[in-house]
């Protein structure tokens, strides 16, 4: 392989693999390729262009550039994740010998927690009825996100049940290709209802999406993005709204009401039980305030000398 191309090919067979072999979404992928093309960049001015020449101390050299220049820690941990696991797959294709991030760390960060909506606040605006084709589908996308705590990509790819029916559950294939069940609730499968009754004023010919746009095929993850924000707005809610934001109120919903972590981590499906647990800081949180208001001895006096 030419060493000027060498970059450029093993990422391009790298998101190949994670298109195909690990159902990687286009929002993944697109950052992968930001991240990774930089790197690549920078070896580039450094005159570096093979792989197999990158070692630890570039890496490291990498990253110090990149927090002088002011990435924020949580960025610079996911660049090297897609660095990593770019090397990570070079090293099975034996085109390095060792990975040279796999001992790198970013600068640690304080760790921000997601916000939420207000149960209250997020169920008076899905209280609304809607008016409109348009309408009634955006709410019944926000119903199924907040229900179900579905990612973006999971809910942009479903297709119409068979049946033409949304049942208590649904069968979603998550990332990895990993498929699990999401319950599905009673104010969702009415709106869902809803939409599926008119659907078909919108949706093309053998268009198997459940959720299309005025084109008549199936919305893109950015039209979903922009169509939340929207109904958001025109409902009254407090804050910008987007999936992720639905999928962590979800979430601490379920938790402060059940306090079943496990539970959580399964329906969200979180591979490792340490990726959910940020949902425990959010609930103590809540938890600590409600001590602060409630508890006699919790108030700070104000003390005289």
């Amino acid at each position: 392989m030419n060493p000027a191309n060498a970059f450029s090919a093993l990422l391009d067979d790298y998101l190949g693999y994670l298109r195909v072999e690990k159902n990687a979404s286009p929002h993944t992928l697109a950052a992968l390729r930001r991240d990774t093309e930089r790197f690549a960049a920078y070896c580039a001015a450094h005159g570096i262009e093979d792989p197999a020449r990158v070692d630890v101390h570039r890496v490291r050299a990498y990253v110090a550039e990149r927090h002088r220049g002011g990435l924020q820690p949580a960025s610079l941990r996911r660049a090297l994740s897609s660095l990593r696991g770019l090397f990570r797959h070079a090293l099975q294709r034996g085109l390095v010998v060792h990975n040279p991030v796999a001992g790198v760390r970013a600068p640690k960060g304080k760790r921000v927690l997601p916000k939420v909506i207000a149960a209250e606040d997020l169920g008076r605006a899905l209280d609304r009825v809607p008016e409109g084709t348009l309408a009634i589908r955006d709410q019944a996308m926000v119903e199924l996100f907040y229900s179900s705590g579905l990612r973006l990509a999971e809910l942009q790819t479903l297709d119409v049940p068979a049946g033409g029916r949304v049942g208590e559950e649904l069968r979603i294939l998550g990332k990895g290709r990993k498929e699990r069940l999401v319950p599905v609730g009673g104010k969702a499968r009415a709106a869902l209802e809803r939409w599926l009754a008119v659907r078909a004023s919108l949706a093309a010919p053998r268009e198997t999406a459940l959720f299309v746009g005025r084109n008549g095929r199936r919305l893109s993850p950015r039209a979903i993005q922009l169509r939340l924000a929207r109904w958001a707005r025109a409902a009254g809610l407090p804050m910008h709204l987007h999936p992720h934001k639905l999928r962590h109120s979800f979430a601490t919903h379920v938790l402060e009401s059940s306090g079943d972590l496990r539970a959580v981590q399964e329906l969200l499906g979180h591979a490792n039980l340490s990726t959910t647990q940020i949902y425990t800081q959010l609930d103590w949180q809540r938890l600590a305030q409600v001590y602060d208001r409630a508890h006699p001895r919790a108030k700070h006096a104000d003390h005289k000398s």
